[in-house]
């Protein structure tokens, strides 16, 4: 009863929507990889990826001296002063008050995942004291994780509901929701909590696939349903959404096809960290890596540039 019940519910949300043309999908996706990007273009690309990027680390034996190694390399990732900042750098709540400190007066955002993440299995009242802790200490920009549970069983305005009570609770601090794409497992599923998302945020706010303690993070697929979805919201009402991948982007060259993903499906505009960004630490030593490379001929040992937290 509880499983027609719930496949009711996601039948008439998409009814309103529109399904996912899955083999469409996966055909257009497969095209984004075959893009000749040459010198200028790439060298371009490069950059801004940087300028995406939330330098991040996520795990139980973070400490404050760890965080403050992070926000240095935020803040020059390489010795190349030509090389830009990232967008943020991304804590669990304890964190948050130290990320602030080490950024000092920089532009890079302190970005704090909350919610009881990554399962988000807590009562909302100790999720929403855990954002409203995290944004008390500096948090820019709260990551959120939806009731993946309340999502399946069809209980879409319990989702939308406790959004809802999250961006109350982050006030002037901006707000990434995380679906967690391989718990939804259909593009169908992806593509409804996406809009549940969207219509309860505000603009600014972004949409994101995964905590990337799952699995599967973000695909190329995953994206581009999640990128339509925001572009078909931004036809139906003028407000713009954000995107964040999340969790297996690793190398340059996957970061390069995500862009082309972007500027391809929602335009120049959200080519920009205001409206695009990576959930991945390890992708940053592979961009400055191919960035060196694209200015020397050469490529550099990978110990020639310092760690980042790789646990994301």
């Amino acid at each position: 009863m509880l499983v027609r019940s719930a496949s009711a519910a996601l039948g008439r949300l998409l009814d309103e929507i529109g399904p996912v043309d899955c083999v469409g999908v996966e055909e257009r996706v497969a095209k984004y990889t075959t893009r000749s990007i040459k010198k200028g273009s790439k060298r371009w690309g490069l950059q801004l990826a940087v300028t995406m990027i939330d330098l991040t680390t996520l795990e139980g034996k973070d400490t404050p001296g760890k965080v403050a190694s992070l926000c240095r390399k935020a803040i020059q990732p390489h010795d190349d002063q030509s090389i830009p900042s990232v967008a943020a750098v991304c804590v669990y709540p304890s964190m948050a008050r130290h990320a602030r400190k080490h950024l000092g007066t920089s532009t890079i955002k302190v970005a704090s995942v909350a919610t009881a993440f990554p399962s988000g299995q807590a009562p909302l009242k100790t999720r929403l004291a855990e954002v409203r802790a995290a944004v008390a200490d500096g948090a820019d920009e709260i990551d959120m994780v939806i009731n993946r549970g309340a999502f399946l069983a069809g209980e879409f305005a319990r989702v939308q509901d406790e959004i809802a009570a999250v961006v109350e609770a982050c006030g002037a601090s901006a707000l990434k929701v995380i679906l967690e794409v391989s718990e939804l497992e259909t593009f169908d599923n992806i593509r409804a909590a996406s809009f549940l998302a969207m219509e309860v945020i505000r603009a600014g706010d972004f949409i994101k696939t995964s905590t990337g303690k799952t699995s599967l993070n973000a695909t190329l697929g995953n994206n581009q349903v999640m990128l339509e979805a925001i572009r078909d919201f931004y036809l139906d009402t003028n407000i713009a959404i954000g995107m964040k991948p999340a969790g297996g982007i690793r190398t340059a060259k996957q970061a390069l096809h995500f862009l082309v993903a972007v500027k391809e499906t929602l335009g120049d505009a959200w080519l920009t960290n205001k409206r695009y960004r990576f959930g991945a630490s390890s992708l940053l030593n592979d961009l400055l890596r191919q960035i060196e490379k694209e200015k020397t001929g050469a490529y550099q040992a990978p110990y020639y540039f310092s760690e980042a937290a790789e646990s994301y």
